[in-house]
């Protein structure tokens, strides 16, 4: 093997971050590929740091001493467990809260004020149409209120937004909590933060959009798979919905090569790309994470764990499934 540790989906500021801190000792090597784009026909190495698009092959596994997901999330490791029970897994703990729970901020507040319509007007200095929304007095409806859904609450009650909290079991005291059968027709702004299982699998569909008030903007900066693209195509084209924005997609390692070239686009994709072609609609590249801050709390927090890895043969944060 080549190194002593891959790092798969490192993006150049994470990669110089890592450079500057793991020790002299630990070969490292680095691709903005995922696993699958790589290709590579081995594993470079007995240990792999990856992101939330990459899938290792399950005839990697037998010779792999272990994998950390440079991530808070942990559903895409679920799968390996099954298919190697001793084998070590990690992601990290928490660096982003701030930095993903500002990001939606910035994605419901470009929605209320038309930015993306804004910023095509320009060039006509055109303000028709343009008439956008202040957060002061909306309501916000937060769901899933782990420990980014509360930092997006006390951003929003920081501007003056009225904020409810859908969350199967409450933690703050601080926070009005509702479900979301009462919540819904309440909303100004959704923003969705919870965790991705089989019970929350296309949360935002039919129904549940259904219930909103109209005009109404979702924010999605959790997973993908929570929202049924099909269901708020729909809701958007009738009004019911007045924006969406989302830093995450279905099936995102396919949709992200795809839009980097790398594999055929798929039906999803070209959904994806019509879209956003909608003044109301904004992606980003599942870049909520990504501040100066963050890297550096990320990068930090993973060469504690690889260093803890290579002295005591096991990561200081291990994730058991």
């Amino acid at each position: 093997m080549l190194y002593d540790v891959m790092f798969y989906e490192a993006f150049r500021e994470e990669e110089e971050s890592l450079r500057r801190l793991l020790p002299t000792t630990l070969r490292a090597g680095f691709t903005t590929h995922t696993v699958q784009a790589a290709a590579q026909a081995e594993p470079p190495a007995p240990l792999l740091s990856i992101r939330t698009q990459s899938v290792i092959p399950s005839g990697w596994l037998p010779h792999l001493r272990g994998i950390l997901a440079r991530t808070t999330g942990y559903d895409h490791l679920r799968g390996y467990p099954i298919q190697a029970p001793n084998l070590p897994l990690a992601c990290l703990p928490e660096y982003c809260t701030r930095a993903v729970a500002e990001q939606a901020a910035l994605l419901w507040m470009a929605l209320l004020r038309h930015l993306p319509a804004q910023l095509r007007q320009w060039p006509a200095f055109n303000r028709d149409g343009l008439t956008g929304g202040e957060c002061a007095g909306r309501t916000l409806v937060v769901v899933g209120v782990g420990r980014i859904g509360y930092e997006v609450a006390r951003i929003g009650r920081g501007l003056g937004l009225r904020v409810l909290g859908v969350e199967v079991k409450p933690q703050h005291d601080d926070l009005t909590y509702a479900t979301w059968t009462d919540a819904a027709p309440q909303a100004d702004i959704v923003v969705a933060c919870m965790d991705l299982n089989p019970t929350s699998h296309h949360y935002f569909r039919t129904e549940t959009l259904a219930r909103l008030k109209s005009g109404a903007v979702l924010v999605n900066v959790a997973r993908g798979e929570l929202v049924d693209l099909a269901a708020v195509e729909v809701a958007l084209a009738q009004g019911r919905l007045g924006g969406l924005a989302m830093d995450v997609f279905e099936e995102e390692n396919r949709v992200a090569d795809a839009l980097r070239g790398l594999v055929e686009p798929t039906p999803a994709v070209a959904q994806l790309r019509q879209l956003v072609q909608r003044p109301d609609v904004i992606f980003t590249p599942h870049n909520a994470f990504n501040t100066l801050e963050a890297v550096e709390r990320k990068s930090q927090n993973t060469v504690e764990q690889l260093v803890h890895f290579c002295q005591q043969g096991r990561f200081r944060w291990p994730w058991h499934g």
